[in-house]
């Protein structure tokens, strides 16, 4: 029994900084060697070697170490150990000029795992064989899972994905579309199950704030924005952006009439449909899917609708999507025209869950000099989308925070990128964005101190000084 203790102690305090890599991805993640070089030229650790790592590694061999009967001290020192050896392993890795990140059977999890041992062991009264035994069977297992997580969360889609759409390049995403094979996602998924539908459920219920949060959703409004552009095809100048993401719309009853009044005396030039469609991440697709052709039956718009896949949307969507008037833009770009002046609409399937984005091909038909919409479900991408020169990102995913507190804010963002993206209007370098807070509620149908939306965009050209303008006239 002791050595599967000391295997799963092993296990933990290795995977928890990992776990909280995927979760949080660049947030308080300094590099540990602050991005300097060894004697050799090489990196000293890498960036994925971070002081946020350090500190988890510490603080879950302390909490396992209590829980263990250890004491939190042993516990911690052995985490701390665990973390020493991951940099030492990383140290050695780039003297033999493997890059950050990338896997090395023989050498990962060597270190990490003997140095913790050697404190434990004592500890726990565990001899040299039983160590050993140990240690045979925590560093094949953590390898593999090493393997596994990266081939899993880092894989690019396939070369025909863009073009030739395939289940098999979202293989999560097919699962969650079949019902029969989804139905043990509802009791596995932490969020989906606990935290929604447990205590967010019990908490709002118990208070008896549920109604009140309900009608909340109901009470949607019509935020309009305007981003001002010194270079906006002058064509363009007041084109009006009607974005509409995080629709949920078979998660309450009554809510697509109530978006139904706010744009059905909404002219537009262009609706954008950011994703999410259905209230769950998994189930039947018909009852969202009814109510999105009834709803965009009112849609207004002079050139057209196109929209993206979220991370609550299938690929066997996309017929339907279509068949209600919605181009989709599956990692692709469409030029609009208006006399001899254009802009390009570029669209990223989902950045958030299913990670099947791809910007390189996105852009690939794009022109350098072209004035450039961006469309995503989530803002997780902010930063790709500003290097491929896009003037304006749009999206949504995070509802704003959904449930937020007085000074404080969302409760959480489910998302990556900074909390500044999380709602409303951002900046990112010359890259402007837009956050839409979303129409409709996801997870449990309540809203607090956030108002869901239809957002409409307003482009217009900035005034230019006219000394500049006089200087740029100069031969």
């Amino acid at each position: 029994m002791a050595i599967v203790v000391l295997v799963l102690f092993l296990v933990w305090v290795n995977f928890l900084p990992f776990l909280m890599h995927v979760l949080l991805g660049d947030r308080a993640a300094a590099p540990v060697d602050g991005g300097r070089r060894w004697r050799d030229g090489r990196e000293l650790l890498g960036p994925n070697k971070t002081w946020r790592g350090v500190v988890l590694g510490v603080l879950a061999g302390a909490a396992a170490g209590a829980l263990i009967g250890l004491g939190w001290e042993i516990g911690a020192l052995a985490g701390l150990l665990a973390m020493v050896g991951d940099l030492l392993t990383s140290f050695v890795k780039r003297r033999l000029d493997r890059e950050s990140g990338s896997a090395m059977a023989g050498l990962d999890q060597g270190l990490e795992t003997l140095l913790p041992a050697l404190v434990l062991a004592p500890a726990m009264g565990l001899g040299v064989l039983e160590v050993a035994i140990a240690l045979l069977v925590a560093i094949p297992l953590m390898h593999i899972g090493s393997r596994y997580w990266h081939r899993l969360l880092g894989r690019p889609p396939g070369d025909n994905y863009p073009r030739v759409v395939r289940s098999t390049t979202r293989m999560r995403e097919w699962r969650a579309c079949h019902v029969p094979l989804a139905r043990w996602q509802r009791w596995l998924n932490f969020e989906n199950w606990f935290y929604y539908r447990v205590l967010m459920t019990a908490v709002f219920k118990g208070a008896g704030w549920y109604d009140r949060g309900t009608q909340n959703v109901l009470a949607v409004c019509v935020q309009t924005h305007t981003v001002e552009f010194e270079d906006l095809p002058p064509a363009f100048d007041g084109y009006r952006v009607l974005l509409l993401t995080d629709l949920h719309l078979d998660g309450l009853p009554g809510l697509t009439d109530a978006l139904v009044a706010q744009i059905a005396d909404q002219p537009v030039d262009l609706c954008l449909v950011g994703g999410d469609i259905r209230m769950e991440m998994y189930g039947p697709m018909a009852p969202a899917l009814r109510e999105l052709r009834r709803l965009l039956e009112h849609v207004q718009t002079s050139d057209g609708m196109y929209g993206v896949l979220g991370n609550h949307d299938c690929i066997e969507m996309l017929p339907e999507f279509e068949e209600a008037g919605i181009t989709m833009l599956i990692n692709d770009a469409q030029v609009i025209r208006r006399g001899g002046d254009s802009l390009w609409l570029v669209g990223v399937d989902d950045p958030h869950y299913y990670k099947c984005h791809d910007l390189d091909r996105a852009f690939r038909s794009v022109p350098p000099d072209a004035f450039k919409l961006f469309l995503a479900h989530s803002p997780e991408v902010f930063r790709e989308a500003a290097d491929k020169g896009a003037h304006l990102y749009l999206c949504g995913h995070t509802h704003g925070g959904q449930i937020c507190l007085p000074v404080i804010g969302p409760v959480f963002t489910h998302s990556r990128a900074p909390r500044y993206t999380a709602a409303g209007a951002w900046r990112y370098g010359n890259m402007f964005g837009y956050t839409s807070r979303g129409a409709g509620a996801s997870g449990v149908p309540l809203r607090f101190n956030c108002q869901g939306e239809i957002s409409l965009i307003e482009l217009r050209r900035a005034p230019v000084d006219p000394a500049v303008e006089a200087n740029s006239r100069t031969p």
